[in-house]
């Protein structure tokens, strides 16, 4: 019997910002997410179940899955949202929420966070 864990789904979560409400921003700060977060938990492309992205209602320029389908998630169920509207919530926020197949324990998991994002789990930014 092996000590490795058995591959089950986990959520992994990341947020990012942008300065301006620019498709060329938007999907580079996303890009730089994925990678990131690709990169920090191990996964492949055929890991990702599903992937949840919000962004503020003051972004509208680009759909986030744009630089999603350059990571190969083209068969990957991918969901895009707008936040709602709470007064003082970060401004120009992309979030995400990836549910992946794994063998990380669920306190190995590595979220993500970057740029103006890491305010909203500072006990996340490495």
């Amino acid at each position: 019997m092996s000590n490795q864990h058995p591959r089950e789904v986990r959520g992994i979560r990341g947020a990012t910002s942008v300065e301006a409400n620019d498709a060329q921003e938007i999907l580079e700060a996303t890009d730089e997410l994925l990678h990131r977060l690709i990169e920090a938990n191990d996964l492949h492309p055929d890991d990702i179940v599903s992937a949840l992205f919000t962004m503020t209602a003051d972004l509208n320029a680009a759909f986030p899955a744009r630089a999603a389908e350059e990571y190969g998630w083209n068969i990957v169920a991918i969901l895009h949202s707008t936040e709602i509207p709470v007064p003082g919530s970060l401004p120009r926020c992309i979030r995400l929420l990836v549910h992946a197949y794994t063998r990380l324990r669920h306190d190995e998991i590595r979220h993500v966070y970057l740029r103006g994002a890491t305010v909203l789990r500072p006990d996340r930014v490495e």
